[in-house]
Protein backbone atom coordinates (compact mmCIF):
# COMPACT_ATOMS: atom_id res chain seq x y z
CA UNK A 1 0.00 0.00 0.00
CA UNK A 2 1.33 3.43 -1.01
CA UNK A 3 2.42 5.73 1.64
CA UNK A 4 4.15 8.42 0.31
CA UNK A 5 5.28 10.16 3.77
CA UNK A 6 6.19 6.90 5.50
CA UNK A 7 3.30 7.46 8.83
CA UNK A 8 3.80 4.84 11.13
CA UNK A 9 7.15 3.98 10.43
CA UNK A 10 10.14 3.94 12.57
CA UNK A 11 13.94 3.66 11.11
CA UNK A 12 16.09 2.49 13.08
CA UNK A 13 20.24 2.76 11.54
CA UNK A 14 22.38 0.71 13.49
CA UNK A 15 25.29 1.94 11.93
CA UNK A 16 29.06 1.92 12.09
CA UNK A 17 29.19 5.23 11.22
CA UNK A 18 27.69 8.43 11.82
CA UNK A 19 25.61 9.34 8.78
CA UNK A 20 26.21 12.31 6.84
CA UNK A 21 25.88 15.69 7.92
CA UNK A 22 22.78 16.57 5.77
CA UNK A 23 21.54 12.82 5.38
CA UNK A 24 18.79 13.09 8.40
CA UNK A 25 17.44 16.62 7.00
CA UNK A 26 16.95 15.25 3.51
CA UNK A 27 15.65 11.93 4.67
CA UNK A 28 12.57 13.50 6.66
CA UNK A 29 11.96 16.33 4.03
CA UNK A 30 11.39 13.43 1.44
CA UNK A 31 9.51 11.23 4.24
CA UNK A 32 7.85 13.84 6.98
CA UNK A 33 6.06 11.49 8.79
CA UNK A 34 9.39 9.17 9.18
CA UNK A 35 10.49 8.23 12.51
CA UNK A 36 14.39 7.80 12.49
CA UNK A 37 16.77 6.88 14.72
CA UNK A 38 20.77 6.40 14.34
CA UNK A 39 23.20 4.32 16.84
CA UNK A 40 26.72 3.94 16.15
CA UNK A 41 27.38 -0.16 16.25
CA UNK A 42 30.40 -1.94 15.78
CA UNK A 43 30.44 -3.85 12.54
CA UNK A 44 30.33 -7.15 14.59
CA UNK A 45 28.18 -6.43 16.91
CA UNK A 46 25.15 -8.99 17.98
CA UNK A 47 23.30 -8.10 20.74
CA UNK A 48 20.50 -6.42 19.96
CA UNK A 49 19.78 -5.61 23.79
CA UNK A 50 22.70 -3.23 23.61
CA UNK A 51 20.72 -1.09 21.50
CA UNK A 52 18.73 1.78 23.63
CA UNK A 53 15.30 1.18 24.29
CA UNK A 54 14.08 4.58 23.40
CA UNK A 55 15.80 4.34 20.08
CA UNK A 56 14.06 0.48 19.86
CA UNK A 57 11.17 0.86 20.66
CA UNK A 58 7.75 0.60 17.46
CA UNK A 59 11.03 0.05 15.06
CA UNK A 60 9.52 -1.02 11.31
CA UNK A 61 12.67 -0.29 9.17
CA UNK A 62 15.87 -1.48 10.22
CA UNK A 63 19.34 -1.04 9.26
CA UNK A 64 22.22 -3.49 10.48
CA UNK A 65 25.57 -4.91 9.38
CA UNK A 66 24.53 -8.69 12.10
CA UNK A 67 22.58 -6.92 14.99
CA UNK A 68 19.25 -8.22 14.78
CA UNK A 69 16.29 -8.97 17.14
CA UNK A 70 14.26 -11.64 17.94
CA UNK A 71 10.57 -11.56 16.92
CA UNK A 72 9.70 -10.28 20.50
CA UNK A 73 12.53 -7.39 20.47
CA UNK A 74 10.74 -5.77 17.46
CA UNK A 75 7.27 -7.00 16.72
CA UNK A 76 6.42 -4.35 14.41
CA UNK A 77 9.37 -4.93 11.99
CA UNK A 78 8.44 -5.00 8.23
CA UNK A 79 11.51 -4.27 6.41
CA UNK A 80 15.50 -4.98 7.11
CA UNK A 81 18.25 -4.00 4.80
CA UNK A 82 21.38 -5.22 5.81
CA UNK A 83 24.73 -3.51 5.04
CA UNK A 84 26.27 -7.09 3.61
CA UNK A 85 25.91 -8.02 0.33
CA UNK A 86 25.82 -11.63 1.29
CA UNK A 87 22.87 -12.68 3.69
CA UNK A 88 24.31 -16.07 4.57
CA UNK A 89 24.35 -15.01 8.05
CA UNK A 90 20.08 -14.58 8.52
CA UNK A 91 19.17 -17.59 6.50
CA UNK A 92 18.63 -19.86 9.63
CA UNK A 93 17.21 -17.20 12.30
CA UNK A 94 14.10 -17.12 12.77
CA UNK A 95 13.50 -13.73 11.86
CA UNK A 96 14.10 -14.69 8.64
CA UNK A 97 12.67 -18.41 8.18
CA UNK A 98 9.40 -17.71 10.07
CA UNK A 99 8.22 -14.53 9.26
CA UNK A 100 7.05 -12.57 5.73
CA UNK A 101 9.50 -9.82 6.93
CA UNK A 102 11.51 -8.63 3.85
CA UNK A 103 15.01 -8.61 4.08
CA UNK A 104 17.11 -6.69 1.56
CA UNK A 105 21.20 -7.07 1.20
CA UNK A 106 23.42 -4.14 -0.06
CA UNK A 107 24.21 -6.07 -3.55
CA UNK A 108 25.78 -3.62 -5.87
CA UNK A 109 27.54 -1.69 -2.92
CA UNK A 110 30.51 -3.95 -3.74
CA UNK A 111 30.86 -3.35 -7.33
CA UNK A 112 34.09 -0.93 -7.84
CA UNK A 113 36.54 -1.92 -4.97
CA UNK A 114 36.36 -5.03 -5.23
CA UNK A 115 36.57 -5.22 -8.79
CA UNK A 116 39.85 -3.10 -8.59
CA UNK A 117 41.07 -5.72 -6.17
CA UNK A 118 40.49 -8.64 -8.54
CA UNK A 119 42.31 -6.89 -11.26
CA UNK A 120 44.67 -5.79 -9.56
CA UNK A 121 45.76 -9.13 -7.68
CA UNK A 122 45.73 -11.08 -11.08
CA UNK A 123 47.95 -8.61 -12.57
CA UNK A 124 50.25 -8.77 -9.60
CA UNK A 125 50.47 -12.30 -10.67
CA UNK A 126 50.47 -11.69 -14.42
CA UNK A 127 53.44 -9.58 -14.31
CA UNK A 128 55.29 -11.55 -11.02
CA UNK A 129 55.03 -8.41 -9.21
CA UNK A 130 55.17 -10.53 -5.46
CA UNK A 131 58.55 -11.95 -6.91
CA UNK A 132 60.04 -8.20 -8.17
CA UNK A 133 58.90 -6.99 -4.45
CA UNK A 134 60.89 -9.85 -3.07
CA UNK A 135 64.35 -8.98 -5.29
CA UNK A 136 63.41 -5.04 -4.31
CA UNK A 137 63.66 -5.55 -0.79
CA UNK A 138 66.85 -7.81 -1.36
CA UNK A 139 67.99 -5.02 -3.09
CA UNK A 140 68.15 -7.03 -6.40
CA UNK A 141 68.31 -5.83 -10.15
CA UNK A 142 66.78 -9.04 -11.72
CA UNK A 143 64.46 -10.45 -13.78
CA UNK A 144 62.17 -13.00 -12.57
CA UNK A 145 62.54 -16.81 -14.52
CA UNK A 146 60.74 -16.97 -17.62
CA UNK A 147 57.78 -19.13 -16.65
CA UNK A 148 56.32 -22.04 -18.47
CA UNK A 149 53.48 -22.00 -20.77
CA UNK A 150 50.84 -21.53 -18.94
CA UNK A 151 48.14 -20.12 -20.65
CA UNK A 152 48.68 -16.86 -19.42
CA UNK A 153 49.78 -14.48 -22.16
CA UNK A 154 51.99 -11.45 -21.33
CA UNK A 155 49.35 -8.68 -21.12
CA UNK A 156 45.42 -9.51 -21.13
CA UNK A 157 44.02 -8.92 -24.50
CA UNK A 158 42.16 -12.39 -25.77
CA UNK A 159 41.85 -14.00 -22.40
CA UNK A 160 38.76 -15.15 -21.29
CA UNK A 161 37.66 -14.82 -17.83
CA UNK A 162 34.51 -17.09 -16.71
CA UNK A 163 32.22 -15.20 -14.09
CA UNK A 164 30.60 -17.71 -11.66
CA UNK A 165 27.78 -15.35 -10.29
CA UNK A 166 27.35 -13.08 -12.28
CA UNK A 167 25.74 -10.33 -10.22
CA UNK A 168 26.65 -6.58 -9.06
CA UNK A 169 30.93 -7.56 -8.20
CA UNK A 170 30.87 -9.77 -11.27
CA UNK A 171 29.72 -7.29 -13.92
CA UNK A 172 31.77 -4.44 -12.77
CA UNK A 173 34.70 -6.84 -13.10
CA UNK A 174 33.16 -7.83 -16.54
CA UNK A 175 33.31 -3.97 -17.65
CA UNK A 176 36.60 -3.78 -16.57
CA UNK A 177 37.86 -6.56 -18.39
CA UNK A 178 36.11 -6.20 -21.54
CA UNK A 179 37.79 -2.54 -21.80
CA UNK A 180 40.71 -4.67 -21.45
CA UNK A 181 40.20 -6.72 -24.35
CA UNK A 182 39.08 -10.40 -22.74
CA UNK A 183 36.16 -12.05 -23.74
CA UNK A 184 33.58 -12.80 -20.62
CA UNK A 185 31.68 -15.96 -20.04
CA UNK A 186 28.74 -15.64 -17.31
CA UNK A 187 27.74 -18.36 -15.08
CA UNK A 188 24.34 -17.88 -13.44
CA UNK A 189 22.06 -20.56 -11.23
CA UNK A 190 19.19 -19.82 -13.52
CA UNK A 191 19.31 -19.67 -17.72
CA UNK A 192 19.41 -16.19 -19.11
CA UNK A 193 18.11 -17.04 -22.40
CA UNK A 194 16.89 -13.98 -23.76
CA UNK A 195 18.29 -9.86 -23.51
CA UNK A 196 14.95 -8.95 -21.27
CA UNK A 197 16.20 -11.85 -19.09
CA UNK A 198 20.17 -10.50 -18.86
CA UNK A 199 19.02 -7.14 -17.38
CA UNK A 200 20.71 -6.43 -14.04
CA UNK A 201 17.56 -5.85 -11.10
CA UNK A 202 20.03 -5.02 -8.66
CA UNK A 203 21.80 -1.80 -7.33
CA UNK A 204 24.51 -0.35 -9.75
CA UNK A 205 26.20 2.76 -9.00
CA UNK A 206 25.64 4.96 -12.11
CA UNK A 207 27.59 4.22 -15.13
CA UNK A 208 29.15 0.55 -13.45
CA UNK A 209 28.72 -2.70 -14.29
CA UNK A 210 26.76 -4.27 -16.66
CA UNK A 211 23.02 -2.85 -16.55
CA UNK A 212 21.59 -4.70 -19.87
CA UNK A 213 24.17 -7.94 -20.02
CA UNK A 214 25.78 -7.30 -22.89
CA UNK A 215 29.86 -7.91 -22.35
CA UNK A 216 29.53 -11.60 -21.92
CA UNK A 217 30.04 -13.75 -25.34
CA UNK A 218 28.55 -16.61 -23.78
CA UNK A 219 26.48 -17.42 -20.73
CA UNK A 220 25.91 -21.07 -18.76
CA UNK A 221 24.01 -21.80 -16.32
CA UNK A 222 21.96 -24.53 -14.18
CA UNK A 223 22.62 -26.06 -11.01
CA UNK A 224 24.12 -29.17 -11.97
CA UNK A 225 27.72 -30.68 -12.09
CA UNK A 226 27.19 -31.57 -15.49
CA UNK A 227 26.73 -27.78 -16.27
CA UNK A 228 29.07 -26.07 -14.20
CA UNK A 229 32.06 -27.88 -16.08
CA UNK A 230 30.99 -27.26 -18.83
CA UNK A 231 31.26 -23.56 -18.12
CA UNK A 232 34.53 -24.31 -16.06
CA UNK A 233 35.73 -26.15 -18.95
CA UNK A 234 35.15 -23.28 -21.49
CA UNK A 235 38.45 -22.28 -21.94
CA UNK A 236 38.92 -20.05 -18.98
CA UNK A 237 41.93 -18.12 -18.60
CA UNK A 238 40.65 -16.87 -15.27
CA UNK A 239 37.70 -17.97 -12.90
CA UNK A 240 36.27 -15.46 -10.33
CA UNK A 241 34.46 -16.91 -8.27
CA UNK A 242 31.43 -14.39 -7.16
CA UNK A 243 28.29 -16.59 -6.12
CA UNK A 244 26.62 -16.10 -2.93
CA UNK A 245 27.42 -18.74 -0.39
CA UNK A 246 24.13 -21.09 -0.05
CA UNK A 247 23.82 -25.05 1.10
CA UNK A 248 24.03 -25.67 -2.52
CA UNK A 249 27.39 -23.45 -3.57
CA UNK A 250 29.43 -25.01 -0.20
CA UNK A 251 32.25 -26.90 -1.58
CA UNK A 252 31.27 -26.25 -5.02
CA UNK A 253 34.73 -26.11 -6.68
CA UNK A 254 37.04 -28.85 -5.18
CA UNK A 255 39.51 -31.30 -6.75
CA UNK A 256 37.17 -32.21 -9.74
CA UNK A 257 36.70 -28.78 -10.80
CA UNK A 258 40.12 -28.02 -10.41
CA UNK A 259 41.32 -30.71 -12.68
CA UNK A 260 38.94 -29.07 -15.58
CA UNK A 261 40.28 -25.56 -14.75
CA UNK A 262 44.09 -27.53 -14.73
CA UNK A 263 43.97 -28.39 -18.68
CA UNK A 264 43.88 -24.29 -19.38
CA UNK A 265 46.11 -23.35 -16.54
CA UNK A 266 43.31 -21.19 -15.43
CA UNK A 267 44.03 -18.42 -12.41
CA UNK A 268 41.33 -18.71 -9.77
CA UNK A 269 39.86 -15.30 -7.97
CA UNK A 270 37.81 -15.84 -4.80
CA UNK A 271 35.96 -12.60 -3.44
CA UNK A 272 32.92 -14.59 -2.21
CA UNK A 273 32.94 -16.39 0.63
CA UNK A 274 35.86 -19.37 1.44
CA UNK A 275 33.74 -22.03 1.93
CA UNK A 276 32.78 -21.94 -1.72
CA UNK A 277 36.48 -23.18 -2.73
CA UNK A 278 37.28 -26.05 -0.54
CA UNK A 279 40.55 -24.99 0.73
CA UNK A 280 42.64 -28.71 0.59
CA UNK A 281 41.84 -28.59 -3.00
CA UNK A 282 42.73 -25.18 -3.55
CA UNK A 283 46.48 -25.77 -1.73
CA UNK A 284 46.91 -29.11 -3.73
CA UNK A 285 45.90 -27.16 -7.11
CA UNK A 286 48.21 -24.78 -6.65
CA UNK A 287 50.93 -26.86 -4.86
CA UNK A 288 50.92 -29.60 -8.08
CA UNK A 289 51.06 -26.70 -10.80
CA UNK A 290 47.44 -27.55 -11.37
CA UNK A 291 46.44 -23.93 -12.02
CA UNK A 292 49.00 -21.21 -12.83
CA UNK A 293 47.60 -19.25 -9.03
CA UNK A 294 45.07 -17.94 -6.84
CA UNK A 295 44.07 -15.12 -5.03
CA UNK A 296 41.86 -15.38 -2.32
CA UNK A 297 40.00 -12.51 -0.15
CA UNK A 298 38.48 -14.91 1.56
CA UNK A 299 39.56 -17.88 3.54
CA UNK A 300 37.87 -21.86 4.98
CA UNK A 301 38.74 -21.18 7.98
CA UNK A 302 38.58 -17.13 8.50
CA UNK A 303 40.34 -15.45 10.09
CA UNK A 304 42.81 -18.64 8.37
CA UNK A 305 45.14 -19.72 11.63
CA UNK A 306 49.05 -17.93 11.51
CA UNK A 307 50.14 -21.78 10.98
CA UNK A 308 48.32 -22.79 8.18
CA UNK A 309 49.65 -24.19 5.44
CA UNK A 310 47.84 -22.15 2.67
CA UNK A 311 49.92 -19.66 3.66
CA UNK A 312 52.56 -21.27 1.80
CA UNK A 313 51.24 -22.31 -0.58
CA UNK A 314 52.69 -21.14 -4.26
CA UNK A 315 51.23 -18.94 -6.45
CA UNK A 316 48.58 -17.60 -4.35
CA UNK A 317 47.86 -14.46 -3.10
CA UNK A 318 46.03 -13.83 0.18
CA UNK A 319 44.36 -10.65 1.91
CA UNK A 320 42.46 -10.88 5.09
CA UNK A 321 38.66 -10.14 3.46
CA UNK A 322 39.64 -6.41 2.62
CA UNK A 323 38.33 -5.99 -1.08
CA UNK A 324 35.24 -4.40 0.09
CA UNK A 325 36.49 -1.84 1.85
CA UNK A 326 35.75 1.46 0.30
CA UNK A 327 35.55 5.15 1.49
CA UNK A 328 32.68 5.15 -0.89
CA UNK A 329 30.99 2.19 0.66
CA UNK A 330 28.42 4.05 2.58
CA UNK A 331 27.80 6.93 -0.06
CA UNK A 332 26.51 3.78 -1.67
CA UNK A 333 24.46 2.15 0.75
CA UNK A 334 23.07 5.04 1.38
CA UNK A 335 21.82 5.08 -2.04
CA UNK A 336 20.49 1.43 -1.65
CA UNK A 337 18.28 2.77 1.36
CA UNK A 338 17.01 5.68 -0.48
CA UNK A 339 16.17 3.67 -3.35
CA UNK A 340 14.12 1.17 -1.15
CA UNK A 341 12.20 3.57 1.17
CA UNK A 342 10.73 5.08 -2.32
CA UNK A 343 9.65 1.87 -3.51
CA UNK A 344 8.00 1.76 0.39
CA UNK A 345 6.24 4.58 0.24
CA UNK A 346 4.90 3.93 -3.02
CA UNK A 347 4.06 0.01 -2.27
CA UNK A 348 6.52 -1.45 -4.51
CA UNK A 349 8.64 -4.50 -4.44
CA UNK A 350 11.73 -3.36 -2.76
CA UNK A 351 15.33 -3.71 -4.38
CA UNK A 352 17.96 -6.54 -3.74
CA UNK A 353 15.12 -8.76 -1.92
CA UNK A 354 16.71 -11.86 -0.36
CA UNK A 355 14.42 -14.82 -1.73
CA UNK A 356 13.70 -17.22 1.03
CA UNK A 357 13.37 -19.94 -1.89
CA UNK A 358 17.22 -19.56 -3.09
CA UNK A 359 18.57 -18.01 0.12
CA UNK A 360 20.25 -15.10 -1.44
Amino acid sequence: MADPTLKGHKLLALMPWDPPKDYLSSLLRRFPCLQVAFHKTPVAATDYDEVPAEARREVTILVSVSCLPTLDQAPKLQYVQLMSAGAETILNLKLFTDTNIVFCTANGVHGPQISEWVISTFLAHQKQLPQYLEFQRKGHWQRADKREPTGISDDSVGLTVGILGYGGIGRQVARICKTMGMEIHAYTLHPRNTPESRHDRSYAPPGMGDPDGSFPSKWFAGGTKRELHEFLGSGLHVLLVSTPLTAKTKGLISQEEFKILGKNKTFVSNISRGAIVDTDALFDALENDVISGAAVDVTDPEPLPSCHKLWKAKNLIITPHVSGLSAGYLKRFLAILDLNLEKLSQGRPLMNEVSRREGY
